[in-house]
């Protein structure tokens, strides 16, 4: 007995259940010529991941369900094929004060025009960037089905995380365990799920196979990287990251048992160094936001530092130079260096440059506030109006011809409140939100050694990596004024933000108690900033979007919290 098995790794749209519907039917159509009697599509694949509260209204639920009947019709003629599609289906039962939910996140099996078999999903998480129990009922069922003469157990993605589903399904007759996932991506998930899915594979003693999704959607983005695992857990197929693929496995029993037939090493794909992976989702995050919702191209404002010479770098491998505009906005304060640094780098990429100076419109702001800032020393509020001249230039540009404005801002100036409200982060979408400054420094120079999209070698001038960031709105300003050295603020937020490790631990750590408090404060008071924030790609496993969700308001001290009245 053999059976050939296809994973539909594609980049499926939220609530394009029209052109989703025909991915998966071409997928099918394809896997079938090519031999193959299974197919496996991810996640919610009909609908998208994740559609939000879009599950909450009946009208898209059953939309979802025409769809899956849809794909079924159309499919009739392939005889002997297996199709699995996910999706939403249910509905609730409404009363005048209370309302019962039913919604399950389903996987449909499909064969010959029927469909025979419905599994809903039966552990739902609710942490990080997961919200189901908002939408779904957890389901209680079992769902092996026969393909090619083999019992294939169903799960969805979060049951493969835990003992009971996987071992239901063995009981069930299971031969193999064939998981549907959308899991975003963040740096280190793709081993992690290789290592848990191999855990649960000896559990159970059965081999699995991994479908996953790739694409961007808002704020995440899922990598693919689909695998299938021998029942002691060893590798036998790994597909390429971040691309879309249709990928086949073989299956074999033999004495009695089913196994994978790795046919040459070339099956498993090699491991990938973090900023190769971080290139990627990036890469990814800003094609699919841009192209899925519709906008002609980008613009940013490229001032000769590492942030937005980083962004211009994967907007060009995003989207090609002829979609990327950038433009320099010197101020009084822009030192000449800057300027010779934006034009080189825009030449290196061949995107079209232009310069703006602000150096009148900012003249002409002071004239209007003279009256109001007269005998006041110049502060923050002179250099805020710099940087919101540059976002009120831009967004001009954006709404005059239709490119979306790419914000420039790190992770470490959003923790702090290092960047101003409608200036530098005025635009529609944040690049490297997610990206500690120490963490672009060391993505710029990988870019700069590497060329995975034949854009040219070292697109970013050496002196923007080495020279002391600054924000250039007062005369010798480096960030270094404002903030800890990088690698110390870089740090503590790692441990405090992302890791939630106490203030007294990070203390412990060996960092100085009065920075760690200073920092904390920082994150704490800048709530109200990030609230306001362009949404931007995630990264990390605790990013400041659906990750962090933190009141505004808010009198609790962590050091003054220990007290008791």
């Amino acid at each position: 007995m053999t059976l050939k098995l296809a994973i539909a790794q594609l980049n499926f749209v939220v609530g394009d259940l029209t052109g989703n519907a025909r991915k998966v039917v071409d997928a099918a159509r394809s896997a079938h010529a090519q031999g193959a009697r299974v197919l496996l599509t991810p996640e919610l694949s009909i609908c998208g991941y994740a559609a939000e509260d879009m599950f909450l209204r009946p009208a898209f639920v059953s939309a979802c369900d025409d769809a899956v009947t849809a794909v079924a019709t159309e499919l009739a003629d392939l005889d002997g094929m297996v199709v699995v599609v996910g999706h939403p289906t249910g509905g609730s039962l409404r009363s005048k004060s209370v309302a019962v939910q039913l919604r399950h996140n389903a996987a449909s099996v499909l064969s010959e025009g029927r469909i025979l078999g419905t599994y809903a999903k039966r552990e739902l998480p609710n942490y990080q960037v997961f919200d189901e129990r908002r939408y779904f009922t957890p389901g209680d069922s079992v769902c092996v089905f026969e393909a090619g003469g083999v019992s294939v157990g169903l799960l969805i993605c979060e049951d493969a995380w835990f003992d009971e589903p996987a071992q239901l399904a063995k009981d069930a007759g299971a031969e193999v365990l064939a998981v549907i996932n959308a899991s975003p991506f963040h740096v280190g998930k793709e081993g992690e799920r290789v290592m848990r899915m191999a855990d649960r594979a000896k559990a159970v003693g059965l081999p699995l196979v991994y479908a996953h999704l790739v694409g961007g959607q808002d704020e995440v983005v899922f990598d693919g990287a689909s695998f299938a695992l021998q029942s002691d857990g060893s590798t036998a197929l790994q597909a390429e990251s971040f691309k879309e693929k249709l990928v086949f496995a073989q299956m074999e029993r033999t004495n009695g048992r089913v196994r994978f037939v790795q046919h040459d090493e070339a099956a498993v794909a090699p491991p990938r160094e973090a900023e190769a992976q971080l290139w990627d989702a990036l890469v990814l995050g800003v094609r699919d936001y841009i192209g899925k919702n519709g906008f002609p191209g980008a613009i940013l404002g490229l001032s000769g530092g590492i942030d937005s010479a980083l962004v211009l770098a994967i907007a060009v491998d995003a989207l090609g130079k002829d979609k990327v505009r950038a433009v320099m906005m010197p101020s009084p304060y822009t030192a000449d260096i800057s300027c010779i640094d934006a034009r080189e780098m825009a030449r290196r990429l061949g995107v079209r440059y232009d310069e703006i100076s602000i150096k009148h419109t900012f003249e002409s702001f002071l004239g209007a506030l003279a009256d109001d800032f007269k005998d006041l020393p110049e502060d923050t509020a002179e250099e805020n109006l710099q940087a919101r001249i540059r976002g009120t230039l831009l967004m001009a540009l954006s709404n005059k011809f239709g490119s979306i404005v790419l914000t420039t801002g790190n992770k470490s100036e959003m923790a702090t409140g290092y960047c101003t409200l409608y200036g530098d982060m005025a635009g529609g979408f944040a690049v490297i939100k997610d990206l500690l400054k120490t963490t672009v420094f060391a993505l710029a120079r990988w870019r700069n050694a590497h060329d995975p999209y034949g854009t040219g070698s070292e697109p970013i001038p050496e002196r923007i990596i080495t020279r002391p960031p600054s924000a250039e709105l007062r005369p010798d300003q480096t960030d270094q004024d404002s903030l800890p050295p990088y690698e110390i603020l870089d740090g503590i937020l790692a441990r405090y933000m992302e890791d939630d490790e106490g203030i007294d631990e990070i203390i412990a750590a060996g960092y100085e108690r009065a920075i760690v408090e200073r920092v904390a404060r920082l994150i704490k008071i800048n709530e109200y900033k990030r609230r306001q924030a362009p949404v931007g790609i995630r990264v990390t496993h605790r990013s400041f979007g659906k990750d962090w969700r933190y009141p505004i308001t808010s009198m609790f001290n962590e050091t003054a919290g220990r007290k008791t009245v």
